[in-house]
C-alpha cells in the first residue's frame, strides 16, 4: 500500500508543531498498514478523528467566553484558564493568537491535524480486514462529517480557509504545498458535499447507547448541514461589504459581494429535512413533565432551563459530548452557598453580564423596554419582593425592579441577589439555597477571589441532582449539548422568515413551540397585548428581531450567541459595549444596586475574524492575513 505521510498541513498551513504522525497513531503502531490491520485498530483511529472536537462550554470554547455574555473574574485567571475572556477584553494578537485552532495552541486543538487524520482514515478504512462493508461505510461517513465540521469551525473563526480535500504525498512540490485560502461559497459547497455523501451511510439512531452515544447520526449530520447553510446565508457571509478588499494574489475575492436570496432557500430546505429526520429518530422537545419532582409548575419551568442542558442525553439533544467533566462548569458558575462550599467553589469565575440580565423577557414574554406594563425607566430602583414571587425570589427581600416580573427562563439562567438555587441537596422549593451577594455576604465579595465580579451567577449550566457535603462536591455528570432540537426549530423559523415578504403561520409555529414550553404566550398574543409595538411580529424585519431575541434567550450560555451575533454581522456594535454589573462593594441595597462599568471592550472590525498566526503567513506567502492584523 502506498503510504502517504504528512507533509500536508505541517508545511501547507505553516503549523509550528512538528509532531510526527507516528506520535498519534493508536498504540504506537509503526505504519499505516498496521494502523488499519484490523477492526480494533481502525476503530481506535476513528476515535482519534473524534478527539479533535473542540470542547464546548469550557475555557477553550470561544462561543462561551469570547463574546459579551460572560465577564470572567480577573482574580481567578491565574488558576482557571481565561483565554476567551482575555480575547474579548484584552485584545487578540497576531504573534500568538488566543484559542488558536489553526495551529493548536493557547487552549485550542489543531483542527488541520484533525482534518489530516480524517483524510488518512478515509484513504485506508476500506482496506481493513474482518469488517463488513456496512460498517466500513458507516465509519467512513462519520469521518467525512467530522472533516466537514472541522472546516466549518475554522470558517466561522477565520472566514475563508484552504480546502483540504486530500492529503498531499511526500513528493508534493513547493508550489503544491503553498495552498491558498478559498472563497466562502466554494468552502460551503464542499462542506455540504461531504455531509451529503455521509448521510446515506449514517444510522438514524444509536442502537448501542452504552458505548456509542455521541457518535454521528443522520439527525446530527443534517442539523449541522442546516446550520452551515444558515450561516452561509446570513449577512456575515452573504454579500458582506466589510471584506470587499480581502482578495488573494490570484485576484480571487474571498467574500462574495452580492447578496443572494437563494442561499436562504437552500438553508430552509436543509432545515426542513433536518427537522423531519430528527422527528423520525424520536427527538422531541423537553417538557416540564420530564421533571419528576413534587414541585409547582413555576419551579418546574425554572428547572427546565437548566435541565434541558443538564439532563443527560435527553430527547431534545441531537448531539452532545460526554468526554469532559461537567463539575468544573458547575464550580465556575454557581454561587458559594455555604462557607464550606466557598472552599472548593470557583463561583463567579464565569459571571453573566448586566447586558444578559436585561436581555430576557418580562413575564409577559416581550423585551423589558417594550412591555407597556413594565417600569423600564426605573428598572434599577428598589422594590420589595412579594410573597407571590416566592418561587423565584426571597419574599421581603429588597431588590431591583429589574429582578422582578421576569420570565421563567430568566430565573432558570441567572442567579441574582435575593434569588434562589434549587437542588444541590435541597429539593424542597420552600427551602431553597438563598443567594445573597452584597459585600461580606455568603455569595458576595469576601476577600480577593471566589465571587462574581458582576454580582450575577450562572444557574443554567448545572444539574440540580449535583450535591455537596462539607468540603466534598459530587457532580451529577451530564452531556454537553452541541446542538438540540430548539436550536434547529429557530434556524428553520429564521430561514423561512427570510424567504418571505412577511412571516406566515409556520414561522410563528416553531417559535411558539419554544415559548409555550417556557411558560409564555404566543408571539402574536404577547406582542398584541403587551408590546409598545403591537404589530411588530407581522413584518419581516420585526419578526427577524423577535427570532434573534428568542435565540439569544433560549440558547443563552450554550455557546451559540457568540456565533449568531457574528453571522448576523452585529459583532462590532454588540461586542464593543462595556460589560456592567451591580456594585459588588455595596453593603446596603442602596449602595449595592448601582450600575458599575467593569472595563472597556476595545472591540473593532478586525476582531471579528481571528488572526492567522504570523508565522504561517511567513512560511506560505499564498496565505493572506485577515484585515487589520
Amino acid at each position: 500500500m502506498k503510504i502517504k505521510l504528512q507533509l500536508i498541513l505541517l508545511v501547507i498551513l505553516g503549523m509550528q508543531s512538528c509532531q510526527s504522525f507516528l506520535d498519534i497513531v493508536p498504540d504506537n503502531i509503526a505504519t499505516l498498514d498496521f494502523a488499519f490491520r484490523d477492526r480494533i485498530r481502525a476503530e481506535q483511529y476513528l476515535f482519534t478523528c473524534y478527539s479533535y472536537l473542540p470542547q464546548n462550554l469550557t475555557a477553550g470554547d470561544p462561543g462561551l467566553l469570547a463574546g459579551d455574555a460572560i465577564y470572567s473574574n480577573p482574580t481567578r485567571s491565574g488558576n482557571f484558564p481565561n483565554v476567551g475572556f482575555d480575547l474579548m477584553y484584552r485584545g487578540n494578537n497576531v504573534n500568538s493568537p488566543y484559542l488558536n485552532y489553526w495551529d493548536g495552541s493557547s487552549g485550542a486543538k489543531n483542527l488541520w491535524q484533525g482534518i489530516r487524520d480524517c483524510n488518512i482514515f478515509l484513504e485506508n478504512i476500506h482496506s481493513v480486514n474482518e469488517m463488513d462493508s456496512f460498517e466500513k461505510n458507516r465509519w467512513a461517513a462519520e469521518s467525512k462529517f467530522l472533516k466537514a465540521y472541522y472546516h466549518f469551525y475554522l470558517m466561522r473563526m477565520y472566514g475563508p480557509i484552504p480546502i483540504v480535500r486530500e492529503n498531499l504525498p511526500i513528493s508534493a512540490t513547493p508550489e503544491e504545498v503553498a495552498v491558498y485560502r478559498e472563497p466562502i461559497d466554494d468552502l460551503v459547497a464542499y462542506m455540504v458535499e461531504l455531509i451529503d455523501e455521509a448521510v446515506e451511510d449514517l444510522p438514524l439512531i444509536i442502537d448501542n447507547q452504552v458505548s456509542e452515544l455521541g457518535r454521528i447520526t443522520k439527525p446530527i449530520a443534517l442539523a449541522m448541514k442546516a446550520k452551515i447553510l444558515v450561516t452561509a446565508a446570513s449577512p456575515m457571509f452573504n454579500g458582506n461589504q466589510n471584506y470587499q478588499n480581502l482578495v488573494d494574489s490570484r485576484n480571487v475575492p474571498l467574500f462574495n459581494q452580492t447578496y443572494s436570496d437563494a442561499k436562504w432557500e437552500l438553508a430552509l430546505a436543509a432545515c426542513e429535512e433536518a427537522i423531519t429526520v430528527s422527528h423520525q429518530a424520536g427527538h422531541t422537545m423537553y417538557k416540564k413533565e420530564n421533571i419528576s419532582l413534587n414541585v409547582s409548575d413555576s419551579t418546574k419551568h425554572v428547572l427546565m432551563t437548566s435541565q434541558i442542558v443538564a439532563d443527560k442525553w435527553n430527547n431534545e439533544i441531537l448531539w452532545a459530548s460526554a468526554r469532559y467533566n461537567t463539575s468544573n462548569i458547575e464550580k465556575f458558575t454557581l454561587p458559594p452557598l455555604t462557607s464550606d462550599h466557598r472552599l472548593f467553589s470557583g463561583g463567579g469565575t464565569w459571571a453573566p453580564t448586566l447586558k444578559m440580565v436585561e436581555m430576557y423577557y418580562t413575564s409577559h414574554g416581550v423585551p423589558i423596554n417594550e412591555d407597556v406594563e413594565y417600569d423600564y425607566e426605573n428598572r434599577y430602583s428598589l422594590t420589595t419582593v412579594s410573597d407571590s414571587a416566592r418561587y423565584y425570589l426571597q419574599p421581603g427581600a429588597r431588590t431591583a425592579i429589574l429582578h422582578t416580573e421576569r420570565e421563567p427562563r430568566f430565573y432558570g439562567s441567572i442567579g441574582v441577589d435575593g434569588g434562589w438555587v434549587f437542588g444541590l441537596g435541597r429539593n424542597d422549593e420552600n427551602a431553597q439555597w438563598p443567594i445573597n451577594s452584597k459585600l461580606g455576604e455568603l455569595s458576595g465579595r469576601q476577600g480577593i477571589e471566589r465571587y462574581s465580579p458582576t454580582s450575577f451567577y450562572l444557574k443554567k449550566l448545572y444539574s440540580y441532582r449535583s450535591t455537596f457535603s462539607g468540603e466534598s462536591y459530587i457532580n451529577f455528570r451530564w452531556s454537553i449539548p452541541i446542538i438540540r432540537l430548539a436550536d434547529l426549530y429557530l434556524l428553520y423559523a429564521e430561514a423561512l422568515n427570510e424567504t418571505l415578504d412577511a412571516p406566515n403561520e409556520d414561522v410563528y409555529k416553531y417559535v411558539d413551540l419554544i415559548r409555550e414550553r417556557a411558560g409564555l404566550e404566543s408571539v402574536a398574543d404577547s406582542w398584541t397585548k403587551y408590546s409598545v409595538f403591537p404589530q411588530k411580529y407581522q413584518t419581516k424585519e420585526g419578526m427577524r428581531d423577535i427570532i434573534h431575541s428568542e435565540r439569544n434567550i433560549e440558547l443563552s450560555f450554550e455557546g451559540q450567541r457568540f456565533w449568531d451575533i457574528r453571522r448576523w454581522n452585529k459583532a462590532v456594535d454588540e461586542f464593543s459595549e462595556a460589560p456592567q454589573g451591580w456594585n459588588i462593594n455595596g453593603e446596603t441595597p442602596e449602595e449595592f444596586y448601582q450600575v458599575r462599568t467593569l472595563e472597556i471592550a476595545p472591540y473593532s472590525l478586525k476582531d471579528v475574524l481571528w488572526p492567522i498566526a504570523q508565522s504561517n503567513i511567513s512560511v506560505n506567502n499564498n496565505l493572506i492575513q485577515n484585515p487589520g492584523w
